[in-house]
C-alpha cells in the first residue's frame, strides 16, 4: 500500500500533455507544466477551418471575434504565449475543432489517433497526460483517440485529469470514472510529486485574453479557479481485485 497514489520522479521525466483545444492543458494541467518545465503539449483540435462559420460561431463571439478574424492565429499566438510562460513545448495538430465544421464534414477519427502516434514516437513520454473527455464534442473525441493509442501503446504512464470546467457538470465526471473502471482501466487519483504554483497559472492564463472573456461569462472561472487539479493514473486493477467492476458487485445484478 505504501506505493499506491504516487507517481514517481522516473514517471515525470518526459511528461506529455494531450490538449482538445489551446488552453485545455493550461486549465487541467497548469501546475504540472509550472513544475516540469519542457513538458510537451500535443493540442488536437488546433487546425484551420477552410473557411469560418458566417454568421459568427456562438463561442467566438462571446470570445470578441467578429466576422474576418483570424480566430486560428489569435489562439495559436495565445497558446504559444501561455506556453512560454510554463516552459511547456507546443505541439500543434491540424483537426479542426467540431464548432467549426459544417455538420456534414467528416471529423474525428483514425487519423487523429494516427497523428497522435507521430509526436508520441518524437517525444517517447514517460507519461501520458489526456482529458477525461467530459462535456464538449472536441474532448470526448480526444479522450477516445487517446484510448485507442493506449491500446497500443500501454508503455509509458496513462493518466486522465479532469476538463477544467466540464468536470464540474453535476454527473460528468462520475460517470466517466464510471465507464473506465467498468472498462478494466481503474481510474485512480495520484499524489504528484510538486507543489501547486497558483501565480505561474493564473500568469499563463493571462496570456489567453478571448478566451478568458468567454470563461468568464459562461463559468465564471474567477470564482472556480482555485479548483485543485487533480490526476487520475490508468491502469489493470490489482490481482483478483477484477470482480469489484461487475454487474453484480456494484450492485446492479
Amino acid at each position: 500500500m505504501r506505493t499506491w497514489g504516487l507517481l514517481t520522479e522516473a514517471d515525470l521525466a518526459r511528461p506529455l500533455v494531450v490538449s482538445p483545444h489551446l488552453d485545455d492543458a493550461v486549465l487541467g494541467c497548469g501546475h504540472l507544466l509550472a513544475a516540469r518545465p519542457g513538458t510537451t503539449v500535443v493540442t488536437l483540435f488546433a487546425g484551420r477551418p477552410d473557411a469560418y462559420p458566417d454568421p459568427v460561431e456562438r463561442w467566438d463571439g462571446i470570445c470578441g471575434f467578429g466576422a474576418g478574424d483570424e480566430v486560428h492565429a489569435a489562439r495559436r499566438a495565445e497558446d504559444a504565449a501561455a506556453l512560454a510562460t510554463l516552459g511547456a513545448v507546443p505541439r500543434w495538430l491540424d483537426a479542426v475543432e467540431h464548432s467549426h465544421l459544417d455538420r456534414a464534414t467528416p471529423w474525428g477519427g483514425a487519423a487523429i489517433a494516427e497523428a497522435l502516434e507521430v509526436v508520441l514516437d518524437a517525444v517517447d513520454p514517460t507519461a501520458v497526460f489526456v482529458p477525461f473527455g467530459l462535456g464538449n464534442p472536441d474532448h470526448a473525441a480526444a479522450h477516445a483517440v487517446a484510448m485507442r493509442v493506449r491500446d497500443r501503446r500501454p508503455d509509458p504512464a496513462w493518466l486522465c485529469y479532469q476538463d477544467y470546467g466540464y468536470h464540474l457538470i453535476p454527473g460528468l465526471l462520475a460517470h466517466r470514472v464510471a465507464q473506465l473502471f467498468v472498462a478494466g482501466a481503474w481510474p485512480t487519483p495520484v499524489a504528484p510529486p510538486f507543489a501547486a504554483d497558483p501565480d505561474r497559472k493564473r500568469a499563463a492564463l493571462a496570456c489567453y485574453p478571448t478566451q478568458l472573456r468567454a470563461l468568464e461569462a459562461e463559468w465564471a472561472l474567477s470564482e472556480k479557479l482555485e479548483s485543485p487539479e487533480q490526476y487520475w493514473r490508468l491502469d489493470p486493477p490489482p490481482p483478483g481485485w477484477e470482480g469489484l467492476a461487475t454487474g453484480p458487485a456494484l450492485g446492479l445484478g
